[in-house]
């Protein structure tokens, strides 16, 4: 059994090795900021790690949980993902695009919970919701892909 970590941890961690995060992800991320924060509905949230992707002109949008998948975060993302449509995403770029990074989850909990979603999420062991077009699913890195950059990050 592995090193449990807090979510600041597993933030931290990613951020002292953003550079290589970002190539391991593809290369065409570009990072925007940690603990973004979104001023919606004179609500104050903070993003965990907002990125962009250049070629589908696109914000991204990462969580980070260190449990098990929660259907509550499927609502906070979404609120995350129209708030940064509404607030921050500029003229000419596309909706932007939400991933949870879980360490572990049900697959059923997260059908039923992202099935009637209008917007696109990827969650825990990254399988990607189906409204993300085809399109955009070969410029994101596979789910299998995210997991392996994450547990090496981890290492390091």
């Amino acid at each position: 059994m592995g090193v449990e970590h807090s979510e600041a941890e597993l933030e931290a961690g990613l951020l002292r090795n953003i550079r290589t995060f970002l190539i391991e992800m593809g290369g065409d991320y570009t990072f925007v900021g940690n603990q973004y924060h979104v001023d919606a509905a004179d609500d104050d949230s903070y993003i965990d790690i907002l990125l962009f992707h250049r070629r589908l002109r696109s914000l991204i949008a990462l969580e980070l949980k260190i449990g098990e998948f929660m259907p509550e975060y499927a609502g906070k993302m979404q609120f995350y993902l129209t708030a940064l449509d509404e607030t921050v995403k500029l003229p000419g770029e596309n909706p932007s695009i939400g991933i949870i990074i879980c360490k572990s989850k049900n697959r059923t909990k997260v059908e039923y919970t992202l099935r009637s979603a209008n917007v696109p999420i990827g969650v825990a062991t990254y399988s990607f919701h189906d409204t993300l077009p085809e399109d955009m699913k070969s410029l994101l890195p596979s789910p299998e892909e995210i997991a392996e950059i994450v547990n090496g990050l981890e290492r390091i």
